[in-house]
């Protein structure tokens, strides 16, 4: 069957440690039309705020005609509802990978959850979130693995810290919204996933996909077919996908 042809979108990215886990599903998308790429990278002596990503989305945004269909995974999707939260008439969409009913629960706010927690060094925790994260990995590969989430904290914009854990209350957001998850993510579960129920619209979409919390990396054709059924509800000029069922 063919698809649509892809709407204007936009995938945001503010980890570049994990921007290797978009790829295949970006690949996937790019096939139906153009989806471009935004990404915030801090420097070491700017302060880690969710606050400069946003304004800085702003900045880029303004400027089009026209709204845009928004895609993010993890801390990407959170500055992505918070754009969407702050300028409405500016979205066409919200699709959220892996951001669950509390939006600042991520892999970061587990890490340093633990290592406040148990009598363990740094590099045990960050071992564990590995396995966590990524499931079993041969010995071998598992310091490599460490060594990504380490750049992680380090690259990557947060607004946590071993000092303090921030919350975001539940809530809606204007725009039509798709929010997918991991079946078989230990950091943003299928409960926080379904936790959105009460706060969407009729239209919106909550989806499970195969796969643990970058699961759009290891299972991207799901994920796919729902990010293009759920445009083409959301556009006049689209026609969705009739052979797509929910996977929730």
């Amino acid at each position: 069957m063919t698809f649509p042809p892809c709407p204007d979108a936009l995938w945001l990215n503010v980890s570049p440690s994990f921007e290797r886990f978009d790829h295949k599903l970006l690949v996937g998308l790019a096939r139906y039309g153009e989806v471009a790429h935004w990404a915030y990278r801090q420097t070491p002596d700017e302060p880690s705020c969710l606050a400069i990503a946003v304004t800085l989305l702003h900045d880029y945004l303004k400027g089009r005609d026209r709204p845009v269909h928004l895609l993010g995974h993890g801390t990407g999707g959170l500055v992505g509802l918070l754009y969407a939260r702050q300028n409405p008439h500016r979205v066409n969409s919200l699709t959220l990978l892996a951001v669950g009913v509390n939006p600042m629960v991520d892999w970061q706010a587990h890490y340093y959850g633990h290592l406040e927690r148990l009598p363990c060094s740094r590099q045990q925790v960050l071992t564990q979130m590995v396995y966590s994260l990524f499931g079993h990995q041969a010995r071998p590969l598992v310091p490599g693995w460490v060594n990504l989430l380490e750049q992680d904290l380090i690259q990557s914009v947060s607004a946590h810290s071993l000092l303090k854990r921030a919350s975001l209350c539940p809530g809606s957001v204007a725009v039509p919204l798709l929010v997918c998850g991991g079946q078989d993510d230990a950091v943003v579960t299928p409960t926080q996933i379904r936790g959105w129920q009460p706060w969407l619209k009729p239209g919106d979409r909550l989806a499970l996909c195969p796969g643990r919390h970058f699961f759009h990396a290891s299972h991207p054709q799901p994920v796919i077919s729902q990010i293009l059924s759920f445009w083409g509800s959301t556009s006049p000029l689209l026609i969705a996908p009739q052979h797509l069922e929910p996977v929730l």
